[in-house]
């Protein structure tokens, strides 16, 4: 007995393109012919569909399909189980992802809202990327301080943004001013600016030790969006970024020494 395209298409759910693609890239051509030259599948062309639909549905490429099914006995197992830790891993993601998105709920629920004028005059040319966020709590969510620093900026006021952008601000026009003019990373002025940094975190955010300043400071130079949060792309220049982390580690050098940072007083 066998079956049309047209009959197949129909209880097995997919489309005759999608049969006529099969058959063209061998991955399932019909065993058999009509007279007037048709596509008829048997029995057996209907189980290897089966197997087909199966791995499809577990995400399985094509190319990959066709290679379980060309030696299934060698190929099958090894290949489910390596899906099965794909598909665990993806799980933990999404399950992560939904706790950003109650964060992101969180955040809206406290009432701090602004209009784009607002948001431009608090934040500026400052990038918030979405994606580095949720990469961000993909990677350190798990961490006390990523999620007190979470919780702070949500209930951070309008105003309490102001104050700290403006900081923020004024310090970066410092570094931009010390690398402009090629100041040494482990200099005193910039060491300085790296302390400024790190008790700034510590100020808004989450209590920044030099370790963790160290940990930061490595997401500024390897991703440009986590760099954009300290130094909007239109102020960026080759090696800034590099310069920073520099001084960073310089400074946590400093104070694993027993340094005191030189700052004004009130920042201490």
């Amino acid at each position: 007995m066998s079956w049309s395209v047209g009959q197949v298409s129909g209880f097995a759910g997919v489309t005759v393109r999608t049969l006529h693609y099969y058959d063209r890239s061998g991955l399932l051509s019909p065993s058999e012919r009509s007279q007037a030259g048709y596509r008829r599948y048997s029995s057996a062309d209907l189980a290897r569909l089966q197997q087909i639909l199966f791995y499809r549905e577990l995400g399985f490429p094509l190319d990959e399909i066709a290679t379980i099914l060309a030696d299934p006995q060698a190929n099958a197992l090894d290949h489910l189980r390596a899906r099965r830790e794909a598909l665990a891993e993806q799980i933990t993601r999404l399950q992560k992802l939904v706790e950003v998105a109650e964060r992101a709920i969180e955040v809206q629920r406290t009432g701090v809202e602004l209009t784009p004028d607002e948001r431009f005059e608090v934040f500026g040319d400052v990038v918030f990327d979405l994606s580095y966020a949720t990469d961000a709590h993909l990677k350190w969510g798990g961490h006390e301080g990523h999620q007190e620093a979470l919780a702070r900026a949500a209930g951070h006021s309008k105003e309490d943004w102001r104050r700290l952008m403006a900081e923020a601000a004024a310090w970066r026009g410092q570094l931009l001013a010390a690398f402009a003019e090629g100041a040494a990373t482990d200099s005193e002025r910039v060491l300085d600016l790296a302390e400024e940094h790190r008790q700034h975190i510590s100020r808004w955010f989450t209590p920044c030790p030099p370790e963790m300043h160290c940990r930061i400071a490595d997401d500024y130079e390897a991703d440009a969006r986590a760099f954009a949060l300290v130094v909007p792309p239109v102020d960026q220049q080759p090696g800034l970024a590099s310069f920073l982390r520099a001084a960073i580690g310089a400074n946590a050098r400093r104070l694993s020494e027993g340094g005191a940072p030189n700052l004004p007083e009130g920042e201490q």
